[in-house]
C-alpha cells in the first residue's frame, strides 16, 4: 500500500451523509510531545477540531492513551458555534467527557487504583536512577517509557517490570481485570477496558447514529485495536505511518501534518461548516 488515501477511499467518504470521526491525538493530530508530561495546545489543531465539530454531517471523538485531563488541556481553547459536539476519551477510552460535558468512568475507580499503588512503587524503584526511563502516572494506568535508553537496558528492566506487574494483578485483581500493554521500549498497565477497540464498540453501540461512515485516524498498535472495530461497522481505517509499515488499514498517511492537510481538504470539499 502506498501513501495517500485511495481514490476509493475518498469516494467512499465524500458519499456518505454522515461521517463518526475518531481521530487519535499524539503522532495523529499533533507531533509527540518531548515527554509524556508535556501538554501544550496547538492552535493549528485546536483550530482544526473546532471545524470539524461545528459541521453537522460529522460526529467527533478524540481518543487517547492520555489522561482525559491531558486531552482536555490539548483543546482548551476550542469554540464551537453549535456548542460543544467533541468527545474526549483519556487513558483510551476508560475516563470520557462526553459533547454534553457529561462525564462518564466506564470502570469503579476504586477497583483499579489499589493494585497501581501496589505496583507502582516497584516500577519507580526499577527506574530510578536509569538513564532514559520515565515512570508515568496517568491515575487510571501506570506507563514505563524508555524510548531514550539503551535497548538493552530498555529490554531487560520492561522484562522485569511486566514480570512484576503480571505477579501483582495475579495476587490482587480478578481475572480480566487488567491488561499490560507493551510496545518499543514501552510498558503500560491499566483496565482491561483501556482498549481502544473496546471503546469504539462501546461508542458504536452506546450512541449509534444511523447513516454515518465511521472512520478512524491513528498512527500506532493501540489504534489497530480499533481498524478491526471499524471494519466491523463496514468503516474507514487510516493509519499514520511510512509506507514499510504493517497495517489492516485502509490507507496510509505519513505525518500528522498530513493528516491535517487531508481532514481540512475533507471539510471543503463536503462545503462549508453549518450554520
Amino acid at each position: 500500500m502506498t501513501l495517500g488515501v485511495p481514490d476509493q477511499i475518498e469516494q467512499r467518504i465524500q458519499s456518505a451523509e454522515r461521517l463518526r470521526l475518531f481521530l487519535d491525538y499524539d503522532g495523529t493530530l499533533a507531533d509527540f510531545a518531548p515527554t509524556p508530561e508535556h501538554v501544550d495546545p496547538q492552535p493549528e489543531v485546536v483550530e482544526l477540531l473546532a471545524e470539524l465539530a461545528d459541521r453537522r454531517d460529522i460526529r467527533l471523538a478524540v481518543i487517547s492513551g492520555r489522561r482525559l485531563g491531558h486531552v482536555e488541556r490539548l483543546v482548551s481553547g476550542l469554540e464551537v458555534r453549535s456548542g460543544p459536539q467533541i468527545l474526549l476519551a483519556g487513558t483510551y477510552g476508560v475516563e470520557l467527557r462526553l459533547p454534553d460535558a457529561e462525564r462518564v468512568d466506564r470502570v469503579p475507580y476504586h477497583e483499579i487504583r489499589p493494585v497501581l499503588d501496589t505496583i507502582k512503587p516497584r516500577w519507580r524503584r526499577l527506574t530510578e536512577g536509569g538513564d532514559g526511563f520515565f515512570l508515568e502516572d496517568k491515575g487510571w494506568a501506570l506507563a514505563i517509557h524508555a524510548k531514550e535508553a539503551p535497548e538493552d537496558k530498555a529490554t531487560e528492566l520492561l522484562e522485569e517490570a511486566r514480570w512484576l506487574g503480571e505477579a501483582v494483578v495475579e495476587e490482587a485483581a480478578s481475572p480480566g481485570r487488567f491488561r499490560i500493554l507493551g510496545g518499543h521500549k514501552f510498558l503500560e498497565i491499566g483496565p482491561a477496558l483501556a482498549h481502544k477497540g473496546k471503546t469504539v464498540a462501546y461508542l458504536l453501540d452506546r450512541y449509534p447514529w444511523p447513516g454515518a461512515l465511521p472512520v478512524y485516524v491513528g498512527d500506532d498498535d493501540k489504534d489497530e485495536e480499533a481498524f478491526g472495530v471499524i471494519h466491523d461497522h463496514g468503516g474507514v481505517a487510516v493509519r499514520v505511518c511510512k509506507a514499510t509499515c504493517e497495517t489492516r488499514a485502509d490507507a496510509r498517511l505519513s505525518s500528522p501534518e498530513d493528516v491535517r492537510r487531508w481532514l481540512r481538504r475533507d471539510l471543503d470539499r463536503r462545503g462549508s461548516a453549518a450554520p
